[in-house]
């Protein structure tokens, strides 16, 4: 009638010692009764032993069981956590008749036989938990988790399923494994780092996304820390799907100290789709009646007539036949077909509508020529990458397809490509591009790409890195390091090594690119870089004007303090303007600064406001003085400032004259010659100062 009671993680050993008297002889079991605190009876559990039979009078015969909380090996009666107490004693069976002798039945604390060395272990198992892979074992891991008090909470061998979230505040060891639905989350407070999670799930890539899940669906900790791990990734990371409950975040979160390695698989290839759509200029960011549109996937690189650099499926709606893009056409009015690429990414968060103050530092996204690195959110601000490693993309580096690019920040990264051994016209990666504003690259290293960067929006600053694409051609072709995709980005371009490649600026994401009202090619500054070429064509150049329609103009551009320097060679100038679609409209050029500069192997040497340095030998009323070599990008020689006499003017007699010329501007054919008029016949030198521009 005793009342024995049952505490989680303590297993008692109830035995007895009996002998037949005389008579049938029985069997014996030890038996329990399970009991709630009120006395009522715990149904559905084990309630006997095995039993042992008496086969002779006068043998005494030890029987005994062990009843503990948890399902651990020579426990004979599981109870788990319900029952507070238990009366126990012994159970006879057989036929009637016949006299047994008990000496004595004994209840004791055998524990310890369970214990392992460390003491300050809280097992999951003693609290219920049992790891067969199918039961929900949630309820004991919170039990074992609330008892543990500051305790290592381990999980013993074993498939531990556990069908809702759960938070384990205390340290945990895994010796066995958890298996949870997509959307429950484990965040392990005092171990949040991927070893644990790794340990947990016994899976990278799963203990990846489903620490990252922890990360988005908690207060406690703002950085993942990788702990130097390297996850075989075997295909993209679908970010966004890692976190069901959410499309968008907005907390500051770190990814930080590891390695995301691709892996030999199928996944990794492009997806390539061809589609008819409609695309009007009035609309310009959406394409119409488009094909097929359910199949083409978010986030792919769209091609086709009339369609600049990095383009990109930003949205659709299947529905309506519409693809939103991330940035307009430039000359695809009308129905045509278009080709649709869908590069594969380790890290992908297109699928988030927003992400918003994200951060990946020290991370290397081994790419092994397979797949690309990053793909960024549709929308989000200050996305920032930081000491990392975009190791040999087969693709891109980091892509955005939409607005989350806002405000991005790449510093100290270095961008190696796995195109080094082709010829420049062979290479297709990019490292990365922009769409919005804001943009920061600073101090990064990138090797050999097609293009370090596009950047498609403005007020941007680039400064302090060092991008080379050269090859081992004689007299090869170079492609651009950074192209502006904005004929007015507001950007400042400062410090940087500039190898092998050239600065294009274009207006390819214009609907309209023909100049109508606006600033036009402007707000840019070009200011203390270096320029390094070798073994270049003579017509390369570093810094590359291409307007996509007529009428365009340069309107505040300022290229000071730069080294240009070209090695095994001359070239004929720095500046150039690519006439592909249409050239610029140089009698509207205003406020453009270009001085300051070194040039080393550089044929013709511009600068505005060009000193040009002119003697007339014959005398004559008119000096026509040519400054065609002597201003940028071309243009026409729009004002003078000053003219200054060297020496004597003399006129035939060789008497000094001390008259003062007029100046006709834009003369010539060219219209990049100025007329100096002179009241009468004279002969000598002077020093003009002539500009391009109007102020």
């Amino acid at each position: 009638m005793g009342q024995t009671p049952l505490l989680p993680g303590c297993y008692l050993r109830i035995s007895a010692r009996v002998k037949a008297i005389s008579g049938n002889l029985p069997s014996v079991r030890i038996a329990g009764f399970p009991a709630r605190g009120n006395g009522t009876r715990v149904n559905g559990l084990q309630e006997f032993s095995f039993f042992t039979t008496l086969e002779s009078y006068g043998e005494v015969v030890e029987i005994s069981a062990i009843v503990g909380t948890g399902a651990r090996g020579g426990v004979d009666m599981v109870w788990g956590t319900e029952p507070v107490y238990g009366h126990f004693g012994i159970d006879l069976v057989g036929p009637n008749g016949g006299i047994v002798r008990v000496d004595d039945i004994q209840v004791e604390d055998v524990t310890s036989v369970f214990l392992r060395d460390l003491v300050s272990l809280v097992d999951v198992t003693d609290y219920g938990a049992i790891g067969n892979g199918s039961t929900d074992n949630t309820a004991a891991f919170e039990a074992a988790n609330a008892a543990a008090n500051g305790r290592t909470m381990f999980i013993p061998a074993g498939v531990f399923r556990l069908n809702n979230d759960v938070t384990i505040d205390t340290p945990v060891k895994f010796e066995g494994r958890v298996t949870m639905p997509d959307a429950a989350v484990l965040l392990l407070r005092r171990n949040f780092d991927l070893p644990t999670y790794i340990e947990a799930f016994e899976n990278e890539e799963l203990a990846f996304k489903k620490a990252f899940q922890a990360l988005l669906n908690n207060a406690d900790h703002e950085a993942l820390d990788m702990d130097g791990r390297k996850v075989n990734v075997t295909e993209p990371l679908d970010m966004q799907a890692a976190v069901p409950d959410r499309t968008s975040y907005a907390t500051r979160r770190v990814i930080r100290n590891g390695q995301l390695e691709a892996a030999a698989s199928a996944a990794w290839n492009t997806d390539v789709y061809t589609s008819a759509a409609t695309y009007s200029p009035g609309n310009s960011r959406t394409l119409t009646d488009v094909t097929n549109v359910a199949s083409i996937p978010i986030g792919s690189l769209i091609e086709g007539t009339g369609v600049g650099r990095e383009v990109y499926v930003r949205d659709k709606d299947i529905g309506r036949q519409e693809i939103t893009l991330n940035k307009p056409l430039y000359d695809a009015e009308g129905r045509q077909n278009y080709t649709f690429r869908r590069f594969k990414y380790i890290i992908d968060f297109g699928g988030f509508a927003s992400l918003s103050k994200f951060v990946m530092a020290d991370i290397e996204f081994q790419c092994n020529d397979r797949c690309s690195g990053v793909m960024l959110a549709r929308g989000g601000i200050t996305f920032a990458v930081r000491d990392c490693f975009v190791s040999r993309p087969a693709d891109r580096g980091i892509t955005s397809i939409g607005t989350g690019c806002q405000g991005i920040l790449v510093d100290r990264c270095q961008f190696l490509s796995a195109e080094d051994a082709l010829s420049v016209p062979a290479r297709r990666t990019i490292g990365f591009n922009t769409n919005t504003n804001d943009a920061k690259i600073r101090n990064n290293r990138a090797t050999r790409f097609r293009h370090f960067g596009l950047l498609g929006g403005s007020n941007n600053i680039f400064t302090g890195n060092h991008f080379f694409q050269g090859d081992n051609v004689v007299d090869g072709i170079r492609s651009a390091g950074i192209i502006l995709a904005s004929n007015s980005p507001g950007t400042i371009i400062s410090n940087n090594y500039i190898d092998n490649c050239f600065i294009e600026w274009t207006n390819e994401h214009d609907p309209t690119p023909e100049f109508t009202t606006g600033f036009s090619f402007s707000a840019l500054s070009v200011t203390d870089n270096v320029f390094l070429s070798g073994d270049v064509a003579p017509w390369f150049s570093y810094i590359v004007v291409k307007p996509h329609g007529a009428g365009h103009f340069l309107n505040g551009v300022a290229i000071t303090g730069n080294r240009f320097r070209t090695l095994n060679g001359l070239i004929d100038r720095v500046d150039r303007v690519d006439t592909t679609f249409a050239d610029l409209d140089m009698s509207r050029c205003k406020n453009v600064e270009m001085n300051g500069n070194s040039y080393l192997g550089i044929s013709i040497q511009v600068a505005n406001p060009a000193l040009v340095d002119y003697t007339q030998t014959t005398e004559a009323n008119a000096w026509i003085i040519d400054a065609a070599d002597e201003l940028p990008f071309g243009g026409e020689a729009a004002t003078v400032d000053s003219v200054m006499a060297i020496g004597g003017i003399r006129n035939s007699n060789n008497v000094r004259q001390y008259d003062v010329p007029y100046a006709d501007t834009a003369w010539g054919p060219n219209r990049d010659q100025i007329q100096l008029v002179w009241p009468s016949a004279v002969r000598g030198r002077v020093q003009a100062t002539i500009r391009m521009d109007s102020r």
